[in-house]
């Protein structure tokens, strides 16, 4: 399996706006996904749940953007910069990596890493 391709065909779905078709495409069954050092959730079922919530909370994407990619055998670290408007009306920007191992063509284990007091919150217009 080519990781770099599949990197870079996930990278362009997702900044599509393909979220969950990247999703669907590139993540294993038994995948174990975390936010900074929170316990990881494991599965594909409930990181779709999780990856579908998050995509219903959103209004609108301003920001999609992969900053920069590197590969190294199994492993991949991309930089996302993300700017979105929630359901709130609250328009938020974010700066994450995220770094992956990947296994027979898919992701095996994500980490997004992030600071999350560095959140830029803009607050909902009247």
């Amino acid at each position: 399996m080519n990781i770099r391709s599949n990197v870079e065909q996930l990278v362009e779905l997702v900044e599509q706006g393909n979220l969950l078709e990247a999703f669907e495409r590139f993540y294993a069954e038994d995948v174990a996904m975390r936010e900074n050092t929170n316990p990881p959730t494991v599965g594909k079922a409930a990181n779709r749940q999780r990856e579908i919530e998050f995509v219903n909370s959103v209004r609108e994407v301003h920001q999609s953007r992969a900053a920069f990619v590197a590969v190294d055998g199994d492993r991949a670290v991309i930089g996302w910069e993300l700017e979105f408007t929630n359901k709130d009306g609250q328009r938020l920007r974010l700066d994450q990596v995220a770094v992956q191992t990947w296994q027979d063509g898919r992701i095996v284990d994500e980490r997004f890493v992030y600071d999350s007091g560095s959140v830029v919150v803009e607050p909902v217009a009247a």
